[in-house]
């Protein structure tokens, strides 16, 4: 499982204008539905959902099914393009005086990185600003915790971003899937779809979810520091 690319040592202020205009240009040629309209005075940051594409449905996916809910809440579901820059799927949603960038990677999940630090250097975005959103198998389903960087703790997707952008400092938010009793059994479960009983609890699951980013952005965008 192999990742490549690089985007270490992205300093704000001097990115930022070049990332900006290289995006704008880019995704009004890239995104025939989403124009970039003038950035709002306030913060940028990219919520990134990992997993594989073509399998929205497996546990391995959870991050892509949050991503879907967070863009149900911010009223942009119907808003997803494809940009062949990134290799992504791409969607732009304001929040108060911030914008978020929300982004699937279309590549598999042990490449996900390089869609991800690819967007990152487009919009000017430092690791600290992009926030990860995966699953976790140490984790029971339902389970959901908020990772302020640190090592990807065997997961391949964030292997790949903390390569890719050659930084570990990325916020993440793991979502559990838990771990099957026999090692064995371990990747069938996490590529495998959620069970019935599983994905009665989903909504409820990816509700919450959602909220955990959204407060934790909104409080990060009216300071300068990276609170828990």
């Amino acid at each position: 499982m192999t990742s490549g690319g690089s985007v270490g040592g992205v300093n704000e202020g001097s990115m930022r204008p070049r990332g900006f205009l290289g995006a704008g240009q880019r995704l009004s040629r890239a995104m025939s539905r989403c124009v970039l309209e003038p950035r709002p005075p306030g913060k940028r940051w990219m919520v990134a959902g990992l997993g594989n594409p073509g399998l929205p449905g497996t546990r391995h996916s959870v991050g892509m099914a949050v991503l879907g809910q967070l863009a149900r809440r911010l009223g942009v579901a119907e808003s997803w393009t494809r940009d062949r820059h990134c290799a992504a799927d791409l969607a732009l949603a304001p929040l108060g005086d911030a914008q978020l960038v929300l982004l699937r990677p279309r590549r598999l999940m042990n490449a996900n990185g390089r869609s991800v630090a690819r967007a990152a250097e487009l919009f000017g975005l430092t690791a600290e600003e992009v926030y990860l959103v995966h699953d976790e198998l140490d984790k029971p389903l339902g389970r959901l915790a908020l990772k302020l960087g640190g090592s990807a703790r065997g997961h391949n997707g964030v292997r790949s971003c903390i390569s890719c952008l050659n930084s570990n400092a990325m916020p993440r938010l793991r979502v559990g899937i838990g771990r099957p009793t026999h090692p064995e059994a371990v990747q069938a479960h996490v590529l495998g779809c959620f069970s019935p009983a599983e994905q009665e609890l989903l909504p409820l699951l990816l509700d919450r979810a959602t909220d955990l980013i959204l407060d934790h952005i909104r409080e990060r965008s009216q300071g300068p520091s990276l609170g828990p």
